[in-house]
């Protein structure tokens, strides 16, 4: 008896249901990178089924622009349920994204409430405190027992991002405690909340501070969530820790980024042409500022001509100060990114970072000078590149180290293409160190 071919159809739409209730049973996260391997036209069949609240986590733990791109393909009725069921941080991050016209429309369709949390929070710079902040905070009054604290947390935690903390505040709403639930465990019976705080530390922060300052506080006091007051002392919101990774990764990866002039929050995703509009202009900067090393160059044009194993060895003094420039820019780079500003400490760190390209230098110059005189027998062509390649050395550590505070001094981004001005120096400086020497040195003047 011969069998019925399988409908192809009816295997597709199981595997298909298959996916989708894998898709639900995991966690946002890997939903979120299941939902981008996508293209879009899959993405929004998949999300048109998922129940709303999975969508609402799944999209929230995109990439930022899959994200943006994703809410700009759905129907703007799915999009307007899909941000209701978001924390607004996570809404106000996408929406701010959007095109106006389009933002005020799906805004148009949320409900009342969550259009009004989400509204005050895009009136926040985003860089800020109360730009990253989240606003599902729990507030007790402070007149309550423990117990009537406790009871009350577990009627008010559902909708909470993070209800480890709870937030006391007087009757003009101005911040007076935190409580978290390991003093509320640990509280005698009977005793109020205004009583555990009595002796408390309280640690906030204005919502105008910036986002990075508010990273390094919650760090610095190993906090999981740091209240966001305005100057009146009243809760806003908090920060939590989920939120300091992103930071931390975020200006990590523009950090690294700007030290080589590309845009800040630029990645694979970005339009190529907006690519191309972040570069090129510090790609044309960075062809003035080598025509200053061809200069040099250019005025030992005869030196090279009579000794043209000065040639050869040009690029190793450029490359090996290069290199040391960059260990020091890398280091000041992070430490101005972890630490609050401290001009004197930082000022004491360049000092440290030429101290140690000092040595290095020593050591790196006399290694070359030795391997130098090995190939070449000649001893003082041997002394000119050592003593070439430990200056440059040197003057590499202080560029290095230097660049990112005088852009911090002037208001920049210490890391604001600090790469492009360090290989200026360390190029410039060497040729003429290494030229300028042999000329003096090996050829009388």
């Amino acid at each position: 008896m011969t069998e019925k071919p399988e409908n192809t159809e009816t295997v597709a739409r199981t595997d298909e249901d298959q996916n989708l209730a894998d898709l639900e049973n995991q966690h946002p996260a890997d939903a979120a990178e299941h939902i981008e391997g996508l293209d879009v036209v899959d993405q929004i069949k998949f999300v048109k089924q998922l129940p709303i609240r999975d969508a609402a986590e799944s999209i929230a733990e995109m990439d930022a622009y899959d994200q943006v791109v994703l809410i700009r393909n759905l129907n703007e009725g799915l999009a307007a349920r899909i941000v209701e069921q978001m924390a607004p941080d996570d809404a106000t991050d996408i929406l701010e994204e959007l095109d106006e016209g389009l933002r005020k429309s799906i805004l148009s369709k949320v409900a009342a409430e969550d259009r009004a949390e989400i509204k005050t929070l895009l009136t926040f710079d985003p860089d800020t405190a109360g730009g990253v902040m989240n606003t599902e905070v729990v507030i007790l009054d402070q007149d309550l027992s423990a117990d009537q604290a406790i009871t009350q947390l577990r009627d008010a935690v559902e909708d909470k991002e993070i209800p480890y903390y709870a937030y006391l505040v007087d009757r003009r709403e101005r911040l007076v405690g935190v409580v978290s639930l390991r003093d509320l465990i640990l509280a005698r019976r009977g005793v109020t909340l205004k009583g555990l705080v009595k002796t408390q530390n309280l640690i906030s922060v204005n919502y105008n501070i910036d986002k990075e300052e508010v990273a390094r506080q919650i760090a610095h006091y190993n906090l999981l969530a740091l209240p966001v007051v305005d100057f009146g002392n009243r809760l806003l919101g908090v920060v939590t820790v989920d939120d300091v990774i992103d930071i931390i990764h975020e200006e990590a990866s523009e950090d690294m980024q700007a030290m080589v002039g590309a845009g800040a929050d630029e990645t694979t995703d970005s339009p190529w042409l907006y690519s191309v509009r972040m570069r090129l202009p510090w790609l044309i900067i960075n062809v003035l500022f080598s025509a200053i090393s061809a200069w040099v160059v250019h005025l030992f044009e005869g030196n090279i001509a009579e000794m043209a194993v000065l040639a050869v060895l040009m690029p190793i003094v450029a490359n090996q100060a290069g290199n040391t420039g960059q260990q020091a820019l890398a280091v000041m780079i992070r430490q101005l990114a972890m630490e609050k500003f401290d001009r004197r400490k930082a000022w004491l760190a360049v000092v440290r970072e030429l101290r140690i390209g000092m040595l290095n230098g020593l050591i790196v110059s006399s290694l070359v000078l030795c391997a130098v005189l090995l190939i070449t027998g000649k001893w003082l062509l041997a002394a000119v590149m050592g003593a070439a390649l430990g200056i440059d050395m040197i003057v590499g550590a202080f560029a290095g180290a230097s660049i990112p505070l005088i852009l911090k001094e002037l208001g920049r981004d210490p890391a604001q293409a600090s790469s492009i001005f360090l290989t200026t120096i360390t190029d410039s400086m060497g040729f003429l160190f290494l030229l300028g020497l042999a000329g003096v040195v090996l050829m009388g003047g």
